[in-house]
């Protein structure tokens, strides 16, 4: 079955970290370009990350610096580490590989709060 499964989200105080983990399965993650999409309570999905298959990545302004995106292709795994969480980081995150929106994982949810 080809699908992505997010895990790792959770409720963490400002200024803490998480590890998300999205997991492939029924395809080779290394032959496509991966993405972090988060959607925030009562707004729209907004692209956060993305990695290619050299490796290369990019980041939305509001997360450069502190949130990292990596892969394991050995594993079929993708990974998001968050560190210096915001209140306003707080969203469902999505695992999506492209090209476009090609396939998206189930989300995991991320709360930052005191």
């Amino acid at each position: 079955q080809v699908q992505l499964v997010e895990s790792g989200g959770g409720l963490v105080q400002p200024g803490g970290s998480l590890r998300l983990s999205c997991a492939a399965s029924g395809f080779s993650l290394s032959t496509y370009v991966m993405m972090w999409f988060r959607q925030a309570p009562g707004k729209g999905l907004d692209w956060v990350s993305t990695i290619d298959t050299d490796r290369f990545t990019n980041y939305a302004d509001s997360v450069k610096g502190r949130f990292t995106i990596s892969r394991d292709n050995d594993k079929n795994m993708l990974y998001f580490q968050m560190t210096s969480l915001k209140p306003e980081d707080t969203a469902v995150y999505y695992c999506v590989r492209g090209p476009g929106f090609s396939l998206r994982g189930q989300g995991t949810q991320v709360t930052v709060s005191s």
